[in-house]
């Protein structure tokens, strides 16, 4: 079925289409898993008077670049999807090969960030936290750039159109996942964190 089916008076109506769905389902359970591991830190947190312990210092600078560089990129992927559903396919292909390439620029400034860090995952809780937290969350945001990379090759294959374009939707809700997941990690760790 497609996204977009027409009734009798020839009015668009959307649908929702099996692969949008399927990928509110996904980020659902993603959204769960994430949660287990907020809820576990502020439990920490909390308990703690100290936080984060002695000797773990994070830079809030690189990281404000990061959620520059990811809110951006989630703007410049709605401005494609919004292309696309006015059927204007080169526009929507821009838009998200520059929302791949601020995605490749985050993944490369987090790496960057690690290297710079003065701990370790094994240097007690808030160490192992933070890496796992962070880590998995840049495992998401490099699996968004394959789907997209993947979408972006069906745009330039002219398989993707005003009326077909659902890998398009879904990875742009993949991506905004995965932005609103890094503002949470952002908050928690650079600013509610380092208190």
């Amino acid at each position: 079925m497609s996204a977009v089916e027409l009734t009798r008076d020839d009015r668009a109506v959307r649908q929702t289409s099996g692969p949008v769905l399927g990928m509110v389902v996904f980020v659902a359970s993603e959204a769960m898993f994430f949660a287990t591991f907020f809820g576990a830190y502020f439990t920490i947190y909390s308990v703690n008077p100290v936080w984060p312990p002695a000797g773990f210092r994070l830079e809030p600078e690189l990281a404000s670049v990061l959620t520059v560089l990811l809110v951006a990129s989630s703007v410049t992927l709605q401005t494609g999807v919004r292309a696309i559903r006015r059927d204007r396919t080169r526009a929507m292909l821009v838009w998200l090969g520059l929302t791949i390439l601020l995605g490749a620029g985050f993944l490369g400034l987090q790496l960057y960030d690690y290297s710079l860090l003065g701990f370790g995952v094994r240097d007690g809780i808030f160490g192992s936290l933070f890496y796992v937290m962070t880590g998995l969350h840049m495992a998401h945001v490099f699996g968004g750039v394959v789907f997209l990379v993947l979408v972006l090759v069906q745009g330039l294959g002219g398989q993707l159109t005003y009326a077909h374009h659902d890998s398009m939707e879904a990875g742009s809700i993949y991506w905004h996942f995965v932005d609103v997941v890094w503002i949470c990690l952002f908050t928690t760790f650079y600013v509610i964190g380092l208190r």
